[in-house]
C-alpha cells in the first residue's frame, strides 16, 4: 500500500504519524505501507502541461514497476468528486507537490492563501495524472469503490455523513471512462440522496477535469459498462 504525505496539516502531514494513523486503521496489518516521500520527492516531466511542466511525486515511486489505483469515488470539496485522477494526481504527488498541484504550479509552499480560479485547479490535477500515465504506460489498472458515497472527502476531518446508497465497484484501464461512469451511474441513481453528490460536483466544475483530460490524452468520456455478477 503505498500512500503520500499531505500538504494541509493533520495526522498524515508527517512520515511517523502517517504510518501511525495506517496501523490504526487497520492498513499495516494487510499489507506494508510506503510512505513514498518520506525521503523526499522526484520530478515526472508533464507533456505539453498549461499549468504544470512537472509533477512532483514521493520518490519512492520510481521503485515500483506496476501501480493498481483503489480509489474510493466520493464527492470533494475542491475538486466536486474524487475518483480516479484525483488519486493518481494528488495522491501519488509528494507532500510539496499537492500544493504545487492546488496552486497550479505557482508554489510548493502553502497554497491555501492564494488559489489559482477553479478551472486551474481542475487542470492541473489532470496534467499531474497525465504525467503518471505517461510514466506507467500500460503498467497501471484503476479500480473505484463508489460506496458510502458523502459530499466530502475522507481527507475531511470532519465530512458530511453519506446521503446515497451504495453504486458498486467498477474497473477499468482508462481513468477518464472510469470517473464518467461514476459520476453517470450517480446522475442515474434512483437515490433521493444523490441530489447533494450532484449538487457538489457541479458547483465546483467538476466535470471539468474529465474534459481537460480527455483532451490532453488521459482517456475518453466514452465507455462500454459492462456488469458482472
Amino acid at each position: 500500500i503505498v500512500e503520500c504525505n499531505t500538504a494541509y496539516g493533520g495526522g498524515r502531514a508527517d512520515t511517523e504519524n502517517h504510518l501511525k494513523a495506517a496501523k490504526d486503521h487497520g492498513f499495516t496489518a494487510i499489507a506494508p505501507v510506503d510512505i513514498m516521500d518520506a525521503e523526499g520527492e522526484v520530478a515526472l516531466p508533464v507533456k505539453g502541461g498549461k499549468h504544470l511542466k512537472e509533477d512532483f511525486v514521493g520518490s519512492h515511486y520510481l521503485n515500483y514497476d506496476f501501480t493498481v489505483v483503489l480509489s474510493h469515488f466520493k464527492g470533494h470539496a475542491m475538486g466536486g468528486f474524487g475518483g480516479a485522477i484525483k488519486n493518481i494526481s494528488i495522491g501519488i504527488a509528494s507532500s510539496a507537490g499537492k500544493a504545487w498541484i492546488h496552486s497550479a504550479g505557482k508554489t510548493k509552499g502553502n497554497p491555501w492563501g492564494n488559489l489559482p480560479p477553479q478551472d486551474d485547479f481542475l487542470e492541473s490535477m489532470a496534467e499531474a495524472a497525465k504525467a503518471i500515465i505517461d510514466h506507467c504506460g500500460d503498467k497501471i489498472l484503476y479500480i473505484s469503490v463508489a460506496n458510502n458515497l458523502s459530499v466530502d472527502c475522507d481527507c475531511d476531518s470532519s465530512p458530511e455523513d453519506p446521503k446515497m446508497g451504495d453504486i458498486g465497484i467498477l474497473a477499468s484501464l482508462d481513468p477518464v471512462a472510469l470517473d464518467k461512469a461514476c459520476t453517470d451511474l450517480v446522475r442515474a441513481s434512483e437515490d433521493h440522496g444523490k441530489i447533494h453528490l450532484i449538487e457538489r460536483i457541479d458547483s465546483r466544475n467538476g466535470m471539468h477535469t474529465l474534459e481537460y483530460g480527455e483532451k490532453i490524452g488521459l482517456g475518453s468520456q466514452k465507455y462500454e459498462l459492462v456488469k458482472l455478477d
